[in-house]
């Protein structure tokens, strides 16, 4: 039976538990800085959420409720992963499940979220989770 619980990360001991796994989607950062930069996008309303059973972090979730003309008030996933040694045993649903009542809960229309085009997996496990792909993400990355 499982015990896997949602908590969101709301100080500064709360981020230090749930950065190793969290690193591991965005390896460019160490700790430290990743904390520094979770802590700057707070102030614009990011919020991180993640999966936790008997103590440990199995998945986090960052995301922001905002509004756009194309798509009202929506819930946007920035990041999204579960430790590498925890996938396929049901904390990405656990989680998934837990944001999609978290939009709703809020006020939003619609879940969004944008994948890098070699993330197969992850893909697959979106498909499953009801997300449609309807748009390609066009970036100039160096300006």
């Amino acid at each position: 039976m499982t015990r896997m619980q949602v908590h969101i990360a709301r100080d500064e001991r709360e981020l230090k538990r749930i950065a190793p796994v969290m690193l591991e989607l965005r390896d460019h950062f160490d700790t430290e800085g990743l904390i520094a930069q979770i802590q700057r996008q707070q102030q614009d309303g990011y919020v991180v959420a993640y999966v936790e059973d008997d103590g440990e972090v199995l998945a986090v979730a960052g995301f922001v409720i905002t509004s756009k003309l194309a798509w009202h008030k929506h819930l946007y996933v920035d990041d999204l992963v579960t430790a590498a040694a925890r996938r396929s045993r049901g904390a990405g649903r656990c989680l998934m499940d837990w944001l999609k009542r978290h939009a709703i809960d809020n006020g939003c229309r619609q879940l969004h979220l944008d994948s890098g085009v070699q993330r197969f997996r992850a893909h697959r496990f979106y498909l499953r989770e009801g997300f449609d792909i309807n748009s390609h993400h066009f970036a100039i990355t160096e300006l």
